[in-house]
């Protein structure tokens, strides 16, 4: 009996050395956005002051442009994912792109709201601060649902849509097997927060990256350095776990509102929001077109810039 005792006593000890071990080797505390800023912030980066927060800000193209592209990421990502949208279409368009509030350089939002109304009332703020009265207006995920709900709530001034891979229906519904990455399923639960908030294994956001591209092979090194840093910017960590409580569950009675011409670009691959919902968008949403790229997950502007964009020009007519 005694011999089993220290047996049992030298496996608990070594589960809590190596779960110690594990904290210390993952420790990653928060950090200052001036130590990110030099990195991931050059020009044509600018911060401007909206809502009580310093937003990071691309605004790029010709200032004449009576209808400039405003782009907005989705959950977790940050307005670098726009780069090669911006690089193909600001020679002749003004884009403008910003961190959302709760996300990457611009941080947490001081009334700690990240509710879809508080993303359409920063949107309404951002564009009404920076003079642009009507707007072409694209999303993708959490981005893509304040993109729709803005042009609800701004019928006069959004010009037209584009929606890629958006949010706004209820997960539960979706006879597709949805497949949550696993940082956002470990975010959800409260037990694990005070750990979450100092610690953030690198290969949990590798795997969660590629969790969200049609072709994992495609998500590089730098890629994934990209959202580890944008995560561990003071602040961001608290306010994933408060936008996941929120929900991904839209008005999508409003959807019916919608008269602009919409595209919607979809990720055949995408199992974060099977293409399904890109179908009830496109059956919700009158005189909308989908398209599907088969070969690309949640993530199509990104994972394939060229092919995308130019489904961007077409809709444009550029």
């Amino acid at each position: 009996m005694e011999l089993l005792k220290r047996a049992l006593g030298l496996v608990v000890a070594g589960v809590v050395f190596f779960g110690l071990l594990r904290v210390y080797l993952t420790w990653a505390p928060d950090k200052p956005v001036e130590a990110l800023t030099a990195k991931w912030a050059p020009p044509p980066s600018q911060f401007i002051a909206l809502q009580g927060m310093q937003v990071h800000l691309r605004d790029e193209g010709p200032r004449d442009d009576p209808l400039p592209i405003v782009l907005l990421h989705g959950t977790t990502a940050r307005l670098h994912t726009w780069e090669r949208w911006a690089e193909a279409l600001r020679g002749q368009r003004r884009v403008i792109r910003m961190d959302l509030p709760g996300f990457a350089l611009t941080g947490p939002n001081p009334e700690n709201d990240y509710s879809v109304e508080s993303y359409v009332r920063f949107v309404t703020a951002m564009v009404d601060q920076l003079g642009v009265q009507k707007f072409v207006l694209g999303g993708n995920s959490l981005g893509g649902q304040i993109a729709w709900a803005t042009a609800v709530a701004l019928p006069q001034r959004v010009s037209s849509l584009i929606l890629v891979d958006a949010s706004g229906y209820p997960f539960e519904s979706a006879t597709t097997p949805v497949e949550v990455p696993l940082g956002f399923q470990i975010a959800r639960f409260q037990i694990f927060k005070p750990l979450l908030l100092n610690t953030l294994p690198r290969g949990l956001v590798d795997k969660s990256v590629k969790a969200v591209y049609g072709d994992p092979s495609k998500v590089t090194p730098p890629l994934v350095d990209l959202y580890y840093d944008m995560t561990l910017r003071a602040g961001n960590r608290a306010a994933l776990g408060r936008r996941i409580e929120q929900g991904y569950t839209g008005n999508i009675q409003d959807l019916s509102q919608i008269k602009v011409p919409t595209l919607l670009l979809w990720g055949g691959r995408d199992r974060l929001i099977p293409l399904e919902f890109g179908e009830r968008f496109a059956r919700d949403i009158g005189g909308s077109k989908l398209v599907v790229f088969g070969e690309l997950g949640h993530v199509p502007h990104e994972e394939d810039p060229a092919l995308t964009v130019a489904e961007v020009k077409k809709f444009l007519g550029m």
